[in-house]
């Protein structure tokens, strides 16, 4: 029996999601929201055929994947930090928790740790104010986080992985 390799799913999959769409230029968003979804990125050869189904440019397309910064054009590492940058965080220690963060991972904010496992990412506003800083982990809000605590959950994180 032949294995499939991952890469070949992910084409599968794009294409039975694209197969469904009704091609309405107000469809496209949905279309990449289901797609990320289901394979946690937007395969960059699928671009031309998202194209061709809503009668868009590739460039057209590819604007849209690329101002979202939910969309990937890669698939996402197996742990996604994402710390909270908006002012509320940063007045109460969001800086030094960055600071802490890119130290513990070995890597900047949009890039992923020096075993590609862990992804830094920052987001704006997880509606945590009041118990800044925050993060979120895989999906999981996390609030009052100090470096300590950071280095706490991510453990928690990896083991789990």
């Amino acid at each position: 029996m032949q294995q499939r390799s991952p890469q070949a799913d992910d084409s599968a999959t794009a294409g039975a999601i694209l197969a469904a769409t009704s091609g309405a230029q107000d469809q496209l968003l949905p279309l990449l929201h289901a797609m990320q979804d289901a394979i946690g990125y937007i395969p960059p050869e699928q671009v031309s055929a998202i194209a061709a189904a809503f009668n868009l440019s590739r460039a057209e397309v590819h604007g849209v994947i690329t101002f979202y910064h939910h969309f990937r054009s890669a698939p996402p590492p197996r742990q996604v930090v994402q710390l909270c940058r908006a002012e509320a965080c940063q007045s109460m220690g969001g800086d030094a928790l960055l600071a802490h963060a890119e130290q513990a991972l070995g890597c900047k904010l949009h890039a992923h740790s020096s075993d590609g496992n862990v992804g830094l990412e920052p987001v704006y506003c997880l509606g945590l104010c009041a118990t800044a800083p925050s993060m979120m982990i895989n999906g999981t809000p996390h609030a009052r986080v100090t470096p300590a605590r950071f280095d706490k959950l991510l453990a928690k994180a990896r083991e789990t992985a």
